[in-house]
């Protein structure tokens, strides 16, 4: 990389991490602390609260990906970023179940992945988008790792209140990394016209991989709705579960960078990514084994595996959807994949408690392993771009 591109990787990377840290943090004791707020006991009301956030951003992502295409990246994140900030100020302060299902609602309106995603590929080469990408997911799974250890402690001090505020304090110092930090937009990526829309729904490559963002965090989301209880089966206490998750996360950054980067050289990304699902879908087939004597090594070794599969798909999809749209539609190309990605977490939530609910959690890792499966079958077709194959520009 480049000193700009390394300083465009870096800064864009803390933007994706300040954000998710915040929204991390506020998960795990989310259910817990809602029991506060008057509605609290209802559990309709509570999932609402946790799932309307990935609602809003949802249906945001693409109309400000194609306001980031026609009036500029930095605009619009910075636009983005004090929504953010505004609904976690408002869900500080919410006094019930219904003033927290606004303030979430409008936190997710803050939808800026798109934007920042587009920014990052404009300002990186094709040879080295992937790595930068990498770099922008190994900082969403750190600040997921970490979260984990700190919520409850946090939680004990703070209360959700004071992290919901202390979640508007990272979106705000987010702006002022965009404004001092992010490298200038390029010339060419400040004025254009929009790009068509049709263009980027009708591009079969673009269209396998939106499939494939929407599969991967749909079963990524319904999986957690089940390995936590396996893990209390298994007799590790709900504050020690990160004992297994951050281990089995900074191992499979150093598998990734270890195999993805070099074969991606060797002009093996295809067989890299085909790999990446199928490991996926063995993961969810070993939970199915775990189920009937729960262990944690058992359990942390698959999770292993599931982040090997995860990391390499969630830093080359991007790269590859940045790297196959027209420059002018990239924005909207990346809004159509984060929709698709955000409506992927808000089904996956769904649709994993009511499986665990109606049939058990056996039922959420076959599901999980059929839609990998069939995952797979529509990507076997995919084609790397030459200029990935090749390493150049």
């Amino acid at each position: 990389m480049t000193p700009l591109e390394r300083r465009a990787t870096v800064s864009l990377a803390s933007i994706f991490a300040l954000r998710m840290l915040g929204m991390f943090l506020v998960l795990p004791v989310f259910a817990i602390e809602a029991h506060a707020y008057p509605g609290g006991d209802d559990p309709a009301r509570v999932g609402l609260a946790m799932g309307i956030y990935g609602l809003t951003q949802a249906v945001l992502q693409l109309p400000l990906g194609l306001a980031s295409d026609r009036f500029g990246r930095k605009r619009v994140i910075v636009l983005g970023l004090l929504v953010f900030a505004l609904g976690s100020l408002l869900a500080a302060v919410a006094h019930s179940v219904e003033a927290l299902i606004f303030a979430r609602a409008l936190q997710g309106a803050g939808a800026v992945s798109a934007a920042v995603t587009a920014l990052l590929a404009d300002l990186t080469r094709d040879a080295v988008r992937t790595k930068a990408m990498a770099v922008v997911g190994a900082s969403i799974g750190l600040m997921f790792a970490l979260s984990l250890a700190l919520s409850p402690l946090l939680a004990a001090a703070l209360h959700l209140s004071g992290l919901f505020a202390l979640t508007g304090v990272l979106a705000v110092i987010g702006i002022g990394v965009i404004v001092w930090g992010v490298p200038a937009e390029p010339a060419q990526h400040r004025h254009e016209s929009r790009g068509r829309l049709g263009d980027v729904l009708r591009h079969v490559a673009l269209l396998r991989l939106n499939f494939g963002v929407f599969v991967l965090h749909a079963v990524q989301i319904a999986m957690w709705v089940a390995v936590p209880t396996l893990l209390v089966q298994a007799g590790l206490p709900k504050n020690h579960h990160w004992w297994v998750y951050l281990p089995a996360v900074l191992a499979s950054f150093v598998v990734m960078g270890g195999t993805l980067f070099p074969l991606e050289r060797r002009g093996r990304l295809r067989a890299v990514f085909l790999v990446a699902i199928g490991l996926i879908a063995v993961a969810q087939l070993g939970f199915l084994t775990e189920l009937a004597q729960p262990g944690i090594a058992g359990i942390g070794m698959l999770l292993f595996v599931f982040f090997c599969g995860f990391n390499v798909l969630e830093a080359s999809q991007p790269s590859l959807v940045s790297r196959m749209a027209p420059a002018a539609s990239r924005g909207a190309a990346l809004g159509v994949y984060n929709t698709l990605q955000s409506l992927g977490l808000f089904a996956g939530g769904a649709l994993g408690g009511q499986l665990v609910k109606v049939w058990g959690m056996h039922a959420v890792f076959l599901t999980g392993a059929v839609a990998m499966a069939l995952w797979l079958a529509v990507a076997w077709g995919m084609r790397v771009p030459a200029t990935a194959r090749a390493g150049g520009h």
